[in-house]
């Protein structure tokens, strides 16, 4: 029992820097019948850009750490035959392990994408793996099959969560934040955005209302808090734009959060590797969104790309350069207090309000475009393109130089 009380002290002592927020959603609860996987991603490491890989049996784009320049690690992304695979981090399981191997999961994902293109490989893969594991994480899984699942992961078992039994998932979706359902019960972290992220699924499905726009705009950019039953969203727009502090932490994007990856699957039969990834490469409360797929090879969009000028990619620093503004007090504590204002005000001048709008733009486009490639397979090059046209956008919006 003392060992246990130490655990929670340090998760309450220290500043939770894996502490994500994530979903997968089954294709019979979306409103095109597609399956999505969401991960909010918090981090120590905020730089972030996309990679393409062909280190594998599959050819794969993932997210990584700007300083990884390799790709040593993913923190999540898709292959071309659909899989897709995303995970965070769990604080209560392997508790009474003494295993010198861990946080082993960037590393775990990444094999994932090379060699495995449905959930059934995934599970061969997680029998197989050498035991210990070093992964104590709840890792979300979509395939081109319309499969959707949980894996809650410990050193040496698994259990998996099916979004697509209706007995484990009455309404289609999945939610996971920094415990495990089969872990240490009442241990972990994460309840209260578990609770924001309930509600505001189970609304978002009974509006009839689930797709990933509504996961970018609305899941990632939410701003209930569901202990003080305030939407500080609905509070502050009405508020003219000044200093208007807000304690952040128990919401679901707050200062650690570096970034926001959602995915948007195939249906079955259709082709895996134009499962779109839409991320947002940098904090989401200040990046754009941008879409991205296998069958566009290689050359990502520029603006997700790593740049060795900057050593980073130059959207990630633009949005980085509008979170400054953000969380204005750099000394101690600071990171607990955020400048609502500066997201939306009365005036309409928020970098939120300001990104919105520009967003649907690209949405629109990128549906267009979908609509004509499911039809017609595109070339390569049709896809460059229009990632050069998002580029040009995005470079212009920002004013990155």
């Amino acid at each position: 029992m003392r060992k246990y009380f130490f655990i929670i002290l340090l998760l309450n002592l220290f500043h939770f820097s894996e502490a994500c927020t994530t979903a997968v959603i089954s294709g019979r609860c979306t409103t095109d019948g597609r399956p999505i996987m969401w991960k909010l991603r918090d981090a120590d490491e905020l730089e972030n850009c996309m990679k393409f890989f062909n280190d594998g049996k599959y050819t794969y784009i993932g997210l990584i750490n700007s300083k990884d320049i390799k790709g040593e690690n993913v923190w999540g992304g898709s292959n071309s035959q659909g899989f897709s695979i995303m995970n965070n981090a769990s604080y209560n399981v392997n508790l009474e392990d003494e295993i010198e191997l861990k946080d082993q999961e960037g590393r775990f994902m990444k094999l994932a994408l090379q060699k495995c293109a449905t959930l059934d490989d995934f599970e061969k893969l997680l029998e197989t793996y050498p035991k210990p594991r070093g992964l104590a994480a709840n890792f979300g899984v979509i395939d081109g099959q319309g499969g959707a699942a949980y894996y809650e992961v410990n050193n040496y078992t698994y259990t998996k969560y099916d979004a697509n039994d209706i007995n484990i998932a009455p309404n289609g979706y999945l939610v996971r934040t920094n415990f495990s359902f089969s872990g240490k019960k009442d241990m972990g972290y994460g309840f209260i955005r578990y609770q924001t992220a309930e509600e505001i699924f189970a609304k978002a499905y009974n509006d009839h209302d689930l797709n990933y726009q509504t996961v970018i705009q609305g899941f990632a950019r939410c701003f209930y808090h569901p202990v003080l039953n305030v939407d500080y969203r609905e509070k502050y727009q009405n508020v003219s734009y000044g200093k208007n502090f807000v304690t952040s932490d128990d919401l679901i994007t707050r200062q650690g959060s570096a970034s926001s990856i959602v995915v948007h699957g195939v249906k079955k039969g259709e082709i895996t590797d134009l499962t779109t990834i839409w991320i947002l490469v940098g904090f989401p409360e200040t990046c754009v969104a941008v879409p991205v797929w296998i069958r566009g090879g290689e050359n990502l969009p520029w603006v997700l790309s790593y740049n060795s000028d900057i050593k980073n990619s130059p959207l990630n620093k633009a949005a980085l350069n509008w979170k400054a503004k953000c969380y204005p007090i750099g000394r101690s504590d600071g990171y607990h207090y955020l400048n609502i204002s500066e997201l939306f005000n009365k005036e309409g001048m928020g970098f939120i309000q300001k990104i919105e709008p520009f967003e649907k733009v690209i949405f629109t486009d990128t549906e267009n475009k979908l609509t004509e490639w499911r039809k017609i397979t595109p070339a390569k090059q049709k896809i460059e393109n229009f990632y050069k046209q998002i580029d040009d956008k995005i470079i212009g919006f920002y004013s990155i130089k």
